[in-house]
This record gives structure tokens, sequence and C-alpha cells, in this order.
């Protein structure tokens, strides 16, 4: 990511990108899509194309939810034995619903965590050879 230089209001990056806005103004809009990002920031300009969440909010999402899921039904199956398709009448509306707001808010948090702390790819250091 290039060195961010422009002085900006005092905004928590996590707390404006998990409420879809810019990391640096906290005004303008990050996502264009549900997940998809725009390619910058319409209000200050921060270009957008340091920005990469990778899997790492799916694999939470799929690890918490899960966790929710699967023990609510193990329980429902040890204490009432319903038939299978009274879980999948369950569990499948359930999983969706939690998973879909979850996704979004942990991909703004991703990005705004990634910003704070100035996330780069990794490099290899040669003592200051090029």
């Amino acid at each position: 990511m290039a060195e961010d230089e422009t002085l900006s209001a005092p905004v928590s990056a996590a707390r404006m990108t998990m409420r879809n806005r810019c990391p640096r103004c906290g005004e303008g809009k990050l996502f264009k899509g549900y997940l998809s990002l725009r390619p910058g920031c319409p209000e200050c300009g921060l270009d957008y194309a340091f920005i990469d969440s990778g899997d790492g909010p799916a694999v939470f999402v799929i690890l918490i939810i899960g966790f929710i899921v699967v023990g609510l039904a193990l329980w429902v199956e040890v204490s009432w034995t319903p038939p299978f398709w009274v879980h999948f009448l369950l569990w499948l509306p359930l999983t969706l619903i939690l998973c879909l707001p979850l996704l979004r808010l942990l991909k703004g948090l991703m990005i705004g965590l990634q910003y704070r702390n100035r996330a780069a790819e990794g490099r290899l250091s040669n003592d200051g050879e090029n």
C-alpha cells in the first residue's frame, strides 16, 4: 500500500468500514454491491487497490456460524429427534440469515484493519540492496 500522507479526520478505520464508509475520510461509500468494492473513494480519492481481504471473512463466518448452527442442530436432534426435513427447514434459513450480514460486516472490518495497520504484500529485505 502506498503511504497515505493525507491529513484526515480522526475516524476509526475499522468502525467506518464496518458501516460501508471509506477508511480514511469516513464519508465515501466502500462497497458498490453487496461484497464488491468501488475502485476508490468518491469523496477523498483514496485508491482502494491496496485492499485484499482474501478469504479471511468467509473463513471466520464459516467457523462462527458453523459452531452455532451445528451446536443447535445437535441439541435439537438429541432433545426431540425430529425428521430430517425439520432440520432442513430450521437450519438452512438460519444459516443464511446469520451468514449474509456477518460476511459483509467482517469484510469491512478486515479492510479497516488492513488500512489502519498499513498491511501490504510481504517483501524480502536485502539490507538496503535493490
